[in-house]
């Protein structure tokens, strides 16, 4: 899992993380560069600081002025745009969030400068974690789905999974396969290099990489024709008017929002617009444990937005 992440920091840091004991370097969920603090490792939720020569490994100005070079390809001007987000996705899916500071033009974030802090996100592909969720999803067809959950829940790895088995058809179920529209605006569906999906997704696949999302929607829907599309992490207006614009147009839509229960996505005036325009049938509420993926519960959603409990 680190292969991806190995190239792109200093040689130190490279080092202190091939020596990782085995346990820990296959269950890293992120790794922290802090200039002038100690090297953070977060397995299952807690933070473990490696050592070098029996003492933490303290990160110099030179580590993080590598990475960044690393990241940026050389060319900082080529990733302004990813940095105005403050991260950027790497080979992998893997995603470097980057705190500093933030330059302003006319109010709104033009970039960030002097970067003091790095965080490295492992992206995972579960393949099957969510085969358990399709007797919930599918009653003769796919059904639009809200998956809700708190920062690494695994929201984005069900998500995935999802797509794969729609594209790929559920033999046991009968289930063929339909094609599936992915609009990946930060590249963790897919993982996307120079426009082909790096995780296994099936055949019946097309992603629109780097993509705004309400933007890629209508572009999916005029020039792909999907039966399902598949965003990531919904709340925008104009992503309600696309997600509005998909269902009239006969697409099924899957996607995430942060928030730990539906009440808590509802007080968003975005999203709980669409749900009073009836956009969803279920909404998936995860929960974090020591894996991605778990379900707290199934939330079924009738045509009169009440709420029924599994």
């Amino acid at each position: 899992m680190l292969k991806d992440i190995l190239p792109v920091v200093s040689q130190p840091i490279r080092t202190i993380l091939q020596q990782l004991p085995l346990a820990i370097k296959e269950d890293i969920e992120e790794i922290r560069i802090r200039i002038s603090r100690p090297l953070e490792v977060i397995v299952h939720g807690k933070p473990y600081y490696p050592e070098e020569n029996g003492a933490m490994y303290i990160v110099e100005p030179k580590d993080g002025q590598q990475l960044l070079s690393q990241l940026s390809q050389h060319s900082l001007y080529a990733f302004e745009e990813e940095m105005k987000k403050g991260f950027i996705t790497i080979r992998g899916g893997h995603r470097v969030g980057l705190a500093g500071k933030v330059i302003l033009e006319k109010g709104e974030v033009k970039t960030i400068r002097d970067v003091s802090s790095y965080n490295i996100r492992i992206a995972r592909q579960t393949i099957g974690v969510a085969e358990r969720l399709v007797h919930d999803l599918y009653d003769g067809r796919w059904l639009n789905t809200l998956l809700i959950g708190p920062p690494q829940t695994g929201k984005t790895t069900l998500l995935r999974d999802l797509a794969r088995l729609i594209s790929e058809g559920v033999a046991v179920r009968q289930i063929a396969p339909l094609k599936v529209g992915i609009v990946d605006e930060r590249s963790e569906i897919a993982a996307s290099m120079r426009g082909v999906p790096q995780h296994h997704l099936g055949a019946r696949i097309d992603v629109l990489d780097g993509c705004p999302k309400a933007e890629g929607m209508m572009m999916m829907i005029r020039s792909m024709s999907p039966d399902v599309l598949i965003v990531d992490e919904i709340g925008r207006k104009e992503d309600v008017i696309a997600i509005q614009e998909a269902t009239h147009a006969g697409v099924k839509v899957m996607t995430t929002a942060h928030g730990f229960t539906l009440e808590d996505v509802l007080k968003r005036p975005a999203i709980s617009e669409l749900f009073q325009f009836g956009a969803f049938d279920r909404c998936i509420e995860l929960t974090r444990t020591t894996k991605p993926g778990v379900v707290k519960r199934v939330r079924r959603i009738n045509e009169k937005m009440t709420v029924k409990y599994p």
